[in-house]
């Protein structure tokens, strides 16, 4: 049958049968190459396992090398940078003898501090490098070891490289045992800190005060050389020097501060004990006190302060600021002990009178300063000083106290049992304590006195209720009693019933005029000057005249004259005008040769008065006896007038050592202190 005529059906059955034959051959040929390549596989996976087998140790062996490695270069690399140090620090050191050299040609006061400066930055640089070199080389010498000793226990290195490794380890070793020590202590650097100490020292010598009386503000030094200098303290204290550093400071400041009060020319700061305080002239003393008061103040507020901010500025940045405040009290401490022995020094001597204002005008100085005191001495390490000053204060509160209290007793205790002046003048014991305690009073002195007593009130546990007018009013009403006392005690020696009269009557008009409108006056208060002073001497005005003139009056009494006859009138009317001329004669000599009145508007007072007495008597006693007295030639009522009035002429009244002027405590307090200790001329110690 033909294929055309063949069913579609069929046909597509045998090709769809004749492709299975197709595909069932190739799979037979598939399987056969997949058997092939099996046997290929098995045959490559033991060649595999062999050459894994021999690849696993040259695997271990490189491992092993790069551990090596890693452990080599772990311990090369620190050396290598330790060389870089030590080649960079070299090269410092050749620039450290270039600056040396430049540093020491400059001649520029400014120059010479940036040279210095320069210098300093390079000394620090060498320092850490060779800080840095002490601190790496033992780190790099145990790591060598370790590797040096590795490589001998396993043998991982050639020869070599393992002598090599051997070398290196031997050379910085002698380098650690020797030269490290060397550059730390004995080499370049060394003899770099030496001269960075002498730079040091150097220019804190070359800051100076100025003029030490001018309390302008000034600090010492320029910016530049503060900047070096505080530069060079930090260098000291990095490189082990601190000590050193501050011994320096110290003793250089000191030197520039002490100079610097030395051109007040402080000689008398060498006297200092008590004993030695007595010893001394007034003069020298009281010149000495003045200039203490004065140099102390500017010790404290100009030398000192500069110095404080000086040493901060300097020293501040070492320790965080703990070192500076204990090198400025190393710095002020002696020079404030000189000053607090010489004021302890008065303090504790002789309580004489006359030092009571010098050491008022001590405490006053001290009070100046008393609040500055824990400023510039601030801190622990300054209250050694401030201690000191407070005890030196009390001191002069005590001694001031015991000088005021002690001149009442020694006027009370010159009671001697002498009578008064053999003129009746006033007493120079007399005239110097009304001075003394008129310049007590003045607004110099007046506060200080009421501070002291007030504050020995507080120590003794007084109730301090009294107003300080009031505190000080009775004070020196103590020793205006002890006067009175002194002046009675002389009338009652007195024998001269003329001379007594008229020494209370100077005496007492004394006090009153020189206390009459004058602080001192107000302080006592009027009443207690009238009635205690004014009033004496008025009562001693009268019985003077009473005493003196008196008796001339009653021999002109004309009530015996009316008993007498007439034959005998001109006889007693003429022996009673001699015996009032002679009287008058007598009185008039003896006024001359003894009796003073100092004062010109007392004395003028008296004559006035005296005159007053006299002339009138004598004037109607003529007048009624003229017809009887005519021819004899008597003196007239203005002759008599005239003798009388020149008895109270102060030119011809003696005087002896009396002087009615002031006397200034405080300008001549040596003569007023021979005055007080004189008493009245005829012995006796105040």
């Amino acid at each position: 049958m033909a294929p055309e005529d063949q069913d579609p059906t069929l046909l597509k059955l045998h090709s769809a049968c004749s492709d299975i034959k197709t595909l069932l051959r190739a799979s037979e040929q598939t399987e056969d190459n997949l058997g092939k390549a099996e046997t290929r596989l098995e045959i490559m996976q033991g060649s595999l396992s062999a050459a894994s087998r021999r690849i696993l140790p040259l695997q271990s062996l490189a491992m092993s090398r790069k551990a090596l490695d890693t452990r080599i270069t772990r311990a090369v690399s620190p050396a290598l940078a330790l060389l870089d140090t030590f080649k960079a620090t070299e090269s410092l050191q050749g620039r450290l003898v270039e600056l040396a050299a430049r540093l020491e040609a400059e001649e520029s006061r400014h120059r010479r501090a940036e040279r210095l400066a320069e210098y300093v930055a390079c000394v620090e640089e060498v320092g850490a490098g060779i800080n840095l070199i002490c601190e790496e080389v033992e780190v790099v010498v145990q790591r060598l070891q370790e590797v040096v000793e590795f490589i001998g226990r396993t043998k991982a290195a050639d020869q070599e490289r393992s002598g090599r490794l051997r070398e290196a380890l031997v050379a910085l070793k002698a380098l650690y045992e020797s030269e490290v020590d060397e550059m730390r202590f004995e080499g370049i650097l060394d003899q770099a800190l030496v001269r960075v100490q002498d730079e040091f020292e150097e220019m804190l010598l070359r800051i100076k005060h100025r003029t030490v009386g001018d309390f302008s503000h000034h600090q010492l030094g320029s910016d530049t050389e503060v900047q070096v200098l505080r530069r060079i303290s930090t260098t000291l204290a990095a490189n082990d020097c601190l000590d050193i550093c501050i011994d320096i400071y110290v003793k250089a400041r000191y030197r520039r501060a002490a100079k610097a009060l030395m051109k007040l020319n402080p000689d008398y700061l060498r006297t200092y004990t008590p004993e030695g305080i007595d010893e001394m002239e007034w003069e020298t003393l009281e010149t000495a006190i003045t200039l203490w008061i004065q140099h102390l103040e500017v010790a404290v507020k100009k030398v000192l302060l500069s110095e404080k901010k000086l040493c901060e500025r300097v020293l501040g940045d070492i320790m965080e600021g703990l070192v500076w405040p204990e090198c400025f009290i190393k710095i002020s401490d002696k020079i404030m002990a000189v000053f607090f022995r010489f004021g302890e020094g008065v303090a504790r001597s002789s309580k004489e009178p006359q030092k009571l204002f010098k050491l008022l005008d001590m405490f006053e100085s001290l009070e100046s300063l008393k609040s500055e005191m824990p400023q510039i001495f601030e801190g622990e390490s300054g209250s050694d000083i401030c201690t000191r000053f407070r005890e030196l204060e009390k001191l002069i509160i005590d001694a001031s106290s015991k000088v005021f209290c002690e001149f009442g007793l020694q006027i009370e205790g010159n009671i001697d049992g002498l009578p008064p002046p053999q003129d009746g003048s006033v007493p120079k014991l007399v005239r110097y304590a009304i001075n003394y305690l008129k310049y007590l009073t003045t607004v110099n002195y007046k506060a200080s006195m009421v501070k002291i007593l007030r504050t020995q009130q507080t120590w003794k546990g007084v109730d301090g209720d009294e107003t300080d007018e009031d505190l000080l009013r009775h004070a020196i009403l103590n020793v205006m009693e002890a006067l009175q006392r002194n002046i009675e005690s002389k009338r009652s020696c007195c024998r001269d019933k003329v001379l007594v009269h008229v020494f209370t009557m100077n005496t007492y008009w004394y006090i009153y005029m020189r206390t009459k409108n004058t602080e001192l006056g107000e302080v006592l208060g009027e009443q207690c000057m009238r009635e205690g002073y004014k009033a004496v001497a008025e009562e001693s005005a009268y019985l003077y005249q009473k005493q003196a003139w008196g008796g001339l009056v009653r021999v002109l009494d004309v009530e015996g004259l009316r008993e007498e006859g007439k034959g005998s009138v001109g006889r007693v009317v003429s022996e009673k005008i001699e015996k009032f001329l002679k009287g008058l004669n007598e009185v008039c000599e003896r006024h001359r040769g003894v009796y003073s009145i100092p004062d010109a508007d007392l004395r003028e007072q008296m004559r006035e008065a005296t005159v007053r007495l006299v002339v009138p008597s004598y004037a109607e006693f003529l007048e009624a006896y003229s017809g009887l007295v005519q021819r004899k030639g008597y003196p007239s009522v203005e002759r008599v007038k005239v003798l009388v009035g020149k008895v109270f002429d102060g030119r011809m009244m003696k005087r002896r050592g009396s002087a009615s002027g002031d006397w200034n405590v405080a300008r001549n307090s040596a003569s007023s202190e021979r005055d007080v200790r004189s008493g009245n001329g005829t012995g006796g110690d105040v």
